[in-house]
């Protein structure tokens, strides 16, 4: 087994921008999920919501959190994105969130997917909150990712 390290530090340990200069240009994909949970009397009310419908706030929080994720978490590389999607599933229990980002780049979208579902979670909390503001963000994770050199990771189902 070889041992793995820590690709955000340099050989001082002080915090480093991977090079991703000499890296393939690929075709990347990365999906993510979020789950929302909330009680059963702030879902039935929102198509109610007098701030607009926060589903499609959320969706638009999501896609453009993506784009920003360079701006947000310090060590990651700007990225042409190619798609950005933000979807939904109700159930009794709350709000699942999967988003899923493209690119044709030297470095994967993770971040990107991850970033999306968060703030479109956040941004779920933030339209609901004055009807309970005990909904929960639960398990943001990422899904499955394509291309690059370390491949395809899907993650196992926990049933």
């Amino acid at each position: 087994m070889s041992k793995r390290k820590l690709s955000h530090y340099n050989e001082a340990g002080a915090a480093s921008m991977v090079d991703v200069s000499s890296k393939a240009i690929t075709s990347r994909t990365a999906t993510a999920r979020a789950f929302v949970a909330m009680p059963a009397e702030v879902m039935a009310a929102l198509p109610d919501n007098k701030k607009g419908n926060p589903l499609e706030v959320a969706r638009i929080a999501g896609i453009t959190a993506a784009k920003k994720t360079a701006e947000l978490i310090p060590l990651c590389h700007q990225l042409p994105l190619s798609h950005v999607s933000v979807e939904f599933r109700m159930d009794k229990a709350g709000i699942e969130i999967t988003t899923n980002a493209r690119t044709v780049a030297q470095t994967g979208v993770e971040m990107e997917a991850m970033t999306a579902a968060a703030l479109a979670a956040l941004t779920i909390y933030d339209m609901t909150k004055a009807l309970n503001k005990s909904i929960e963000i639960r398990e943001i994770h990422l899904l499955e990712k394509t291309g690059g050199k370390s491949g395809t990771f899907r993650r196992a189902s926990r049933k």
